[in-house]
């Protein structure tokens, strides 16, 4: 594909995402007056990290835009007279955005199955807030391009996190008979089949970071399933 195709089919895909997952958090925000009793406090929970998530994606969509309409994917524009990497700044963000995103489905998990956390659940919150440490370290060198090494450190707690958020999900939804949650369970398990290799190999196979594409469209389809489920009201 060219790379003139594959920018304008990258910045098309991303912004219509973005913009689509702005309008469902508004649209959570302005119906949760119509979500049944008794889910109130879940949904304002998935609110919030829609809304965290839509920030993040925010700079990261936006960072990538930006630094191609300034030239390329590694343009450092001078801000205050010191060149920022704008990319990279927009990475970090999202990466902060969603270790929190994984962070809040241990409450709503909680709150749904009306369970106490436990040592796999603080384990859980331990592994985010490992990741929150790593993502803050100067090795990552969000400035420029970040170490191989340093990508897979800040990746391991996360991984762990968030698949440790879908096993929550899937085991106690399957269990007590709630779809949207076995749901949510499988479609955060392909977003990380999309993003992983990603991480482990798109440098030596540049191609791979297509695979970006997919795993966002799968965030959007969480919040969509979500926005459905909770917040648009069932005619009896």
């Amino acid at each position: 594909m060219p790379e003139s195709i594959r920018m304008w089919f990258e910045i098309i895909f991303t912004l219509s995402y973005l913009i689509i997952l702005w309008m469902i958090v508004f649209a959570m925000k302005k119906r949760m007056g119509e979500v049944q009793a008794g889910d109130e406090k879940v949904a304002r929970l998935f609110a919030l990290a829609f809304g965290l998530l839509a920030f993040g994606d925010s700079f990261h969509i936006l960072g990538r835009v930006a630094a191609y309409a300034l030239g390329g994917l590694d343009v450092h524009p001078e801000i205050f007279g010191a060149p920022l990497g704008i990319v990279g700044i927009g990475s970090f963000a999202t990466s902060v955005t969603l270790t929190f995103f994984y962070a809040l489905m241990l409450p709503i998990w909680k709150e749904r199955f009306g369970k106490e956390y436990n040592w796999f659940s603080y384990f859980l919150f331990a592994m985010g807030a490992i990741r929150l440490v790593i993502l803050f370290m100067p090795g990552n060198d969000w400035q420029n391009t970040s170490p191989y090494n340093w990508a897979i450190y800040r990746n391991i707690p996360f991984w762990i996190q968030g698949l440790g958020a879908a096993f929550l999900f899937w085991r106690d939804g399957r269990k007590e008979g709630r779809k949207l949650y076995v749901t949510l369970a499988w479609l955060f398990l392909l977003s990380f089949s999309f993003y992983t290799p990603v991480v482990l190999y798109a440098r030596t196979i540049p191609l791979l970071g297509m695979l970006m594409l997919p795993k966002t469209l799968v965030y959007g389809i969480v919040a969509y399933v979500v926005y459905k489920d909770m917040f648009v009201k069932r005619i009896a």
